[in-house]
């Protein structure tokens, strides 16, 4: 019998790659130590999201320096992409503001460097390890106008929450006739199909303004304060 008939389905092992993708492993691990032990003493934050498209000109742009200046002078650390577009607007408002801009940025083949606004600045091959930190520490998420990525992002932290995995946040959409449509599937494929709950829904709020914003956060920590309780910080350890 030849080794084909010996190994149905089994590709040929090539031992340099096997050993590349094993030495990944440790890459992988200095994402998250970094991650872990800079992120940490940056309590409490918001992560803020939305298109590398957005040009400084945009109203996008401006509202999203409004809303992370408003949320850093009322003590939140802003974490953002790092690059261009809603998250430079992001950190800007931030380094205008009285707590730190944090910056996680990613390196992609075709997408320009870190902004200049980060006081905290990490770097990230992977997005999955990128994902966590985004999580990891968050009090908030603010999501503004953008494309995949930034839906990505909204379907990771929608997920987390209605699944347990991570302690229920504020989720909060910017720009109502941006989102009105999605949110309109939502409730009338997604609920009607029965593929989430008409409950689920109560995960997301859309608001505009910087203040409503920070007051909505506010009120969500109203009773329970900003550090996870125990149960909660358990939870955490297996995101």
């Amino acid at each position: 019998m030849d080794d084909k008939h010996k190994h149905p389905g089994m590709l040929p092992v090539n031992d340099t790659m096997l050993t590349r993708e094993s030495w990944k492993i440790f890459q992988i691990m200095a994402e998250f130590v970094e991650g872990f032990e800079r992120l940490a003493q940056i309590r409490p934050s918001v992560s803020i999201f939305g298109s590398a498209r957005t040009h400084s000109d945009h109203p996008y742009y401006q509202k999203t320096v409004e809303i992370a200046r408003t949320l850093s002078n009322a003590g939140f650390s802003v974490v953002s992409g790092g690059g261009p577009g809603i998250m430079e607007a992001a950190n800007k408002g931030a380094y205008e503001g009285k707590s730190p801009s944090i910056g996680l940025n990613i390196q992609l083949p075709h997408e320009q460097g870190g902004n200049p606004y980060q006081d905290i600045s990490l770097s990230f091959r992977h997005f999955f390890s990128r994902k966590v930190m985004f999580v990891k520490y968050a009090a908030a998420y603010v999501v503004l106008p953008g494309g995949f990525g930034t839906l990505d992002e909204l379907a990771e932290i929608l997920t987390l929450v209605q699944t347990k995995k991570s302690r229920r946040i504020p989720i909060i959409l910017v720009h109502a006739p941006f989102w009105t449509g999605l949110l309109d599937w939502f409730r009338t494929t997604l609920v009607d199909e029965g593929t989430i709950d008409a409950r689920d829904l109560d995960l997301i709020q859309i608001l505009d303004e910087p203040e409503a914003i920070l007051d909505a956060i506010f009120k969500h920590y109203e009773y329970s304060g900003f550090e996870p309780s125990a149960e909660e910080a358990e939870i955490m350890l297996d995101l």
